[in-house]
């Protein structure tokens, strides 16, 4: 049996892999990089409409971004 946390990685991997699938399709269906990304930040803002103000929602995403940039960091090439 899964723990509580591998359990909600394993979710969090399920969503994550939807994601990218419904990324491919966008990509096929606009070149636009921007019409895509603002096509996923409406969908943010839509997933917790009438629950939180949009305030905090953008709040939100800037801790995700914050998370998420180190792992998409590229090496620093003066570190070589």
């Amino acid at each position: 049996m899964q723990k509580p946390s591998e359990q909600d990685f394993n979710q969090y991997k399920k969503a994550e892999s939807k994601a990218l699938e419904l990324l491919s399709a966008m990509q096929e269906s606009s070149s636009k990089p921007v019409d895509i990304e603002l096509a996923f930040l409406v969908a943010i803002f839509e997933l917790h409409k009438n629950k939180m103000p949009s305030e905090t929602i953008a709040q939100t995403i800037k801790g995700h971004l914050s998370t998420l940039i180190p792992f998409y960091q590229s090496p620093d090439p003066s570190n070589n």
